[in-house]
């Protein structure tokens, strides 16, 4: 494995195994680092895999109590919580005097979209390889995957000033429910690949978490657009 494309190819079709939960590609000295259920046979990982990589086979296994996933995870979760802190702190001063809660939600999802996609552009090369393996969208149309950092931030600022607000609400169910439907898929599958969410600049697993951010803001989108037509 050479380049990036290495890297994304081999995560790609190694985390399509079943039971396979992750797959972690180290460039610098050539090896994959697969975590799974069960133990995998290494021939259905060489069949699995193009025939130009070969497999050197070394088993580590490791056994890790329910106690330390949960520590674990919630510690790879926090640059993601902490950025909603910010999010919702911000929001909420700019809408506190006086109080104005349909503004807050919008500026809310403004700020979520410029934010999220500043993340995604610190390694925009890397993202669109990240994201087509649980977004169905950006799996079938690989160049989605390529303009959707710069949707986030079109999204964002039409938002945050109020620039046709109901196509951005209408956009957002539409791209977060795609994304949603594919983030449930890994979720059922119990596949834990890299969540594409704040790009691939800070390594965050498929959880749960991603889930709930995307359904907060498929709710508000939801609703505000509820209290446009019922205006």
């Amino acid at each position: 494995m050479t380049c990036r494309n290495c890297k994304a190819t081999v995560e790609e079709k190694l985390a399509s195994i079943q039971d396979v939960r992750s797959v972690e590609v180290d460039l610098r000295n050539g090896r994959a680092t697969i975590s799974s259920f069960h133990e995998v046979p290494v021939g259905l990982l060489r069949q699995t895999l193009p025939s130009k990589y070969t497999i050197a086979e070394q088993n580590v296994f490791q056994t890790t109590t329910p106690e330390g996933k949960k520590e674990s995870s919630l510690k790879q979760l926090f640059p993601l919580l902490l950025i909603f802190l910010y999010i919702t702190s911000a929001a909420i001063l700019m809408n506190l005097d006086p109080w104005r809660a349909n503004d807050l939600m919008l500026d809310f999802m403004g700020l979520f979209y410029v934010v999220f996609s500043f993340f995604k552009f610190l390694d925009y090369k890397g993202f669109p390889r990240s994201f087509k393996m649980y977004d169905p969208l950006a799996k079938a149309i690989p160049a989605y995957g390529w303009v959707y950092p710069f949707i986030e931030t079109a999204l964002g600022l039409m938002f945050l000033f109020r620039f046709e607000v109901e196509i951005a609400l209408i956009a957002t169910l539409l791209i977060l429910g795609i994304t949603t439907i594919g983030v449930t898929r890994s979720l059922l599958r119990k596949k834990t690949i890299q969540c594409a969410c704040l790009g691939t600049a800070l390594k965050l697993p498929m959880t749960k978490a991603t889930f709930i951010e995307n359904s907060i803001m498929i709710v508000m989108a939801a609703w505000m657009l509820f209290k446009y037509y019922e205006r």
